[in-house]
C-alpha cells in the first residue's frame, strides 16, 4: 500500500451524507466501496473553533416552550464542544464527568478487585516475537480472554499496550485489508512492546455472555450491561499488564478502532495509568457509537465523545480518522475542540491528528501512524521516525483461540449468574457503607452521594441562574401564574404563586407538588393553600415535567434513549430543585417547606437529597415498594437508582431536618432512615405513618 504524505485541507469539507450514518449497529460496514488512495494528514496545530454543546445553550430570553420535551437527542445528533476558559474549570468538570462515566458503567462505587488468577499458556515463538493465550478473572468466575504478543531477543521491561478490538467480523482475530489485529500485535512486539489483544464480551472466547448486544431496562437500574463489563475488563487488563515482569507499568498505552476506539477513550477517561493513547476512527461530533456496548444509560447526558476523549489531557493522544466515515471532519472540528483542552495545560504538542482517505478502518497506514506515535512517547524515537509495518505470518485460529478444544474453567459463571453476582455485590457495597456513627455517615455521603447525584442526573441550580417569565413580585393577597427555568437549559416550568394578604419582611414558603399538577390546588377556600396563607406562608405549586399543563407527547422510541436523555421522573426531580432555588431568590423567604402529594412525594424525597436545607418535608410515598426493581420500572424509572442505593441513599445524604413520611403501608422501607436519624441525634424530627394522613395532620406537623 502506497503512502502519500500529502497535506489534506478539509476546512471546507461537508458533513457525511445522512445515508452513510443511518446504521447504528453495523459500523464495520464499508461506507466507501470504491478504492481510494491513502492520504496522510498530520495537524499538530489547528485554527481555534468556537463551539457550544446544545442548540439552546446561549439563550438570551425565556424559551417559548420546554425544549426538554421536543429536543430528543440520539447517537446521530450533531454535537459541539467548547473547552472551558481555565484549567481549574476543566478539572472540576473532568471530575464530575469521570464520575458520570463510572456511574453509567455500573462502576461507581468501584467493584472489588478480586485476584486475577491469570493463566498464560500455548506459547508460539518466532524469531523476533512470541504469542501466548491468556485468560484471567475480571470478576470471580468471569473471564477476560485474549492473546499476549511479546518481543523476543530484546531486553525489557517494555511498554505495555492494550488492544481492545471493534465490531470486526472475527473480533481480535480479524485479519483483512481494513484491519489486522494479529498484524498489529506482531509488529508492536517486533518494535519492543508487550501488547494484549482481548475479546469484547460475546466475541471469540468470551462465551459467558450469550449476546454481545444484551440490554434491558431492569438491568439499567443496576448499571449492568456490555459497556460496563467491557470497561471493567479493560481496567483489569491494565492490572494484568502491570503483573508481568517484562512490562514497565509506568509506560502503558491503549489503542483500538471503531468500538475499540470507544473502549480506548472510555478507559483513558477513567484510568490515568494509561499514559499514551490512539483512538482510531471513532471520535465524532455526529456519530457517538451504534452498539449497546457504546451506549449505557446516562453516559452522554450533556456531553459527547469529544468531551469524553478530552479527559485524556494532558497525556499524549493521537486522533486517527478516515475521510470515508464519521470521523471525516476530525481535522477541522473534533481535533481543534479537544486541542483547546490540551492548551489549558500548555500541552498542545501532546495531541495530534492524522487522517487517511479510506473507509472505516484500522489499516496498515493507520497502524503505522500509531506505531510512530507510540515510538515518540513510549520509546523516545524521533517524531519523523515512523516504523514501517513488516510482513507477518498469521497463525491458525486454533493456535490463538484460548478455549479451542476445551471447555470453560470450572466455576465459570453463566450470564444470569454473573448478573445476580453483580446485583448482590452492589447491594453488599451499599450495606457495608451503611452509616453506624458520625464518621461513617460522612464516608457514606462522599461515596454514595456522588453516585446518587449522577444517577438522578439533577442538580440544585444556583439561584442566580434561575429566571422567570414575568416580574418576580406577587400581587399581595392573590395568585399569579408564571414560568420558571434555568438559564441556558431550555426548561420552562409552569408555576402558581399565592402570597399572603399581609406583607412580611420574613416568611416561610411552602412548595406543593402533585402528580396532577398545580390545578389541584385551584380552590383556595377550605384548601391547604388557604390554610397556609392564613399562617402567613408564601405558597408555590408547580407542574413538574410532563404533569398538569406541562403534559407532552415525548418520543422515547430510540433504543438508547436514556444514554442521551433524562427520564420524565429525573426531570421532575430537577423541576422541584429549580422551584426551591426560585424561592431562594425571593428576599422575603427565610425558610422553605416541601410537600409531595401522592406519588409526587417520591420525587420530593429524591429532590430533598440534593437541595440545601429544607425546614420541613412531608412526603406521601404511596406504599411504594422501595426495595423492589419492578416498582421502579413501573412507577419511578430512573436508570442506576438501585445501584446508587435508592431511597436509602436519598434519605441519608439529606440534612436530617423535619421529615414526615406517610402512606408507607408495609412496602416502603423506613428502617434505614430511622437508623440515620438516630445516629444524627435527630429522632424527634422524623415521623413515619403507615396510612395517608389528612391535611389537618400535615398542618399540625408544619407547626
Amino acid at each position: 500500500m502506497n503512502n502519500h504524505n500529502i497535506l489534506l485541507s478539509l476546512i471546507g469539507a461537508r458533513a457525511m451524507p445522512a445515508c452513510l450514518r443511518s446504521s447504528t449497529n453495523e459500523k464495520k460496514r464499508n461506507h466507501l466501496k470504491e478504492s481510494l488512495p491513502v492520504l496522510r494528514v498530520f495537524l499538530p496545530l489547528a485554527v481555534l473553533v468556537t463551539l457550544t454543546f446544545r442548540a439552546f445553550s446561549q439563550e438570551t430570553s425565556f424559551p417559548p416552550v420546554d425544549r426538554r420535551a421536543g429536543e430528543v437527542r440520539d447517537l446521530n445528533t450533531t454535537c459541539s464542544f467548547l473547552a472551558p476558559k481555565s484549567k481549574e474549570e476543566w478539572n472540576a468538570r473532568a471530575k464530575s464527568l469521570r464520575q458520570q462515566i463510572l456511574m453509567s458503567s455500573g462502576l461507581w462505587p468501584a467493584p472489588e478487585k478480586a485476584p486475577l488468577n491469570p493463566h498464560i499458556f500455548g506459547r508460539i515463538e518466532r524469531r523476533d516475537y512470541s504469542i501466548e493465550k491468556v485468560y484471567f478473572e475480571s470478576y470471580p468466575g468471569f473471564y477476560v480472554t485474549g492473546n499476549l504478543y511479546r518481543p523476543v531477543g530484546k531486553q525489557g521491561p517494555f511498554p505495555g499496550i492494550l488492544m481492545p478490538h471493534g465490531h470486526w467480523e472475527y473480533g481480535r482475530l480479524e485479519n483483512s485489508e481494513l484491519c489486522s489485529i494479529p498484524g498489529r500485535g506482531i509488529n508492536l512486539a517486533r518494535q519492543g512492546y508487550v501488547s494484549f489483544a482481548y475479546d469484547m464480551v460475546g466475541y471469540n472466547d468470551s462465551r459467558q455472555v450469550e449476546d454481545h448486544r444484551f440490554i434491558s431496562q431492569p438491568l439499567s437500574l443496576w448499571g449492568i450491561g456490555p459497556l460496563g463489563l467491557q470497561l471493567w475488563n479493560s481496567i483489569r487488563s491494565a492490572d494484568f499488564l502491570e503483573t508481568l515482569p517484562d512490562v514497565d507499568k509506568q509506560r502503558l498505552a491503549c489503542t483500538g478502532a471503531s468500538g475499540g476506539g470507544t473502549q480506548t477513550f472510555l478507559l483513558t477517561a477513567v484510568d490515568d495509568r494509561i499514559q499514551v493513547s490512539a483512538p482510531v476512527n471513532m471520535i465524532s461530533h455526529y456519530m457517538q457509537g451504534g452498539c449497546v456496548c457504546e451506549n449505557s444509560p446516562n453516559l452522554r447526558l450533556d456531553t459527547d465523545n469529544m468531551e469524553i476523549s478530552a479527559l485524556m489531557a494532558p497525556r499524549p493522544m493521537l486522533m486517527v480518522s478516515a475521510a470515508g466515515d464519521w470521523t471525516r471532519d476530525t481535522p477541522r472540528i473534533e481535533f481543534p475542540a479537544i486541542q483547546n483542552v490540551y492548551r489549558l495545560f500548555g500541552a498542545e504538542d501532546k495531541v495530534r491528528t492524522v487522517q487517511f482517505v479510506a473507509p472505516h478502518n484500522f489499516n496498515r497506514s493507520s497502524r503505522e501512524a500509531v506505531y510512530g506515535w507510540f515510538g515518540e512517547w513510549l520509546s523516545g524515537r524521533q517524531k519523523e521516525a515512523t516504523p514501517e509495518e513488516k510482513a507477518f505470518t498469521l497463525e491458525p485460529p486454533s493456535d490463538l483461540l484460548v478455549f479451542y478444544g476445551r471447555g470453560l474453567p470450572e466455576g465459570a459463571k453463566t450470564q444470569s449468574a454473573l448478573i445476580e453476582y453483580l446485583k448482590e455485590s452492589a447491594e453488599k457495597q451499599t450495606l457495608a457503607l451503611k452509616p453506624r456513627d458520625a464518621a461513617s455517615l460522612g464516608a457514606f455521603k462522599k461515596v454514595m452521594g456522588a453516585a446518587f447525584q449522577q444517577a438522578i442526573a439533577a442538580r440544585y441550580p444556583a439561584p442566580k441562574t434561575v429566571w422567570t417569565a414575568v416580574p418576580e413580585g406577587a400581587v399581595i393577597g392573590s395568585s399569579r401564574d408564571f414560568w420558571i427555568g434555568r438559564r441556558n437549559e431550555g426548561d420552562r416550568v409552569p408555576t402558581r404563586l399565592w402570597a399572603p394578604r399581609r406583607k412580611q419582611q420574613s416568611l416561610t414558603a411552602t412548595l406543593l407538588v402533585h402528580p396532577n399538577g398545580r390545578t389541584v390546588f385551584e380552590a383556595t377556600t377550605g384548601s391547604i393553600v388557604a390554610s397556609l396563607l392564613q399562617r402567613g406562608h408564601l405558597v408555590l405549586a408547580v407542574d413538574a415535567f410532563n404533569t398538569g399543563s406541562a403534559k407532552v407527547q415525548r418520543d422515547r422510541s430510540d433504543r438508547f434513549f436514556t444514554t442521551y436523555n433524562r427520564t420524565d421522573d429525573a426531570h421532575r426531580v430537577q423541576d422541584i430543585l429549580t422551584a426551591i432555588s426560585y424561592l431562594k431568590t425571593r428576599p422575603e423567604v427565610s425558610a422553605i417547606n416541601l410537600i409531595g402529594f401522592e406519588k409526587a412525594g417520591l420525587w420530593c424525597l429524591l429532590a430533598r437529597a440534593l437541595a440545601p436545607e429544607i425546614q420541613n418535608t412531608i412526603a406521601d410515598v404511596s406504599q411504594f415498594k422501595s426495595l423492589d426493581d419492578q416498582a421502579y420500572l413501573d412507577q419511578l424509572y430512573i436508570p442506576h437508582i438501585r445501584k446508587a442505593g435508592d431511597f436509602r441513599t436519598a434519605l441519608t445524604i439529606a440534612l436530617p431536618t423535619q421529615l414526615l413520611i406517610h402512606n408507607t403501608g408495609s412496602q416502603f422501607d423506613t428502617r434505614w432512615v430511622q437508623d440515620v436519624y438516630r445516629i444524627s441525634k435527630a429522632e424527634p424530627a422524623l415521623r413515619i405513618e403507615n396510612a395517608r394522613i389528612s391535611e389537618a395532620t400535615m398542618l399540625s406537623w408544619l407547626k
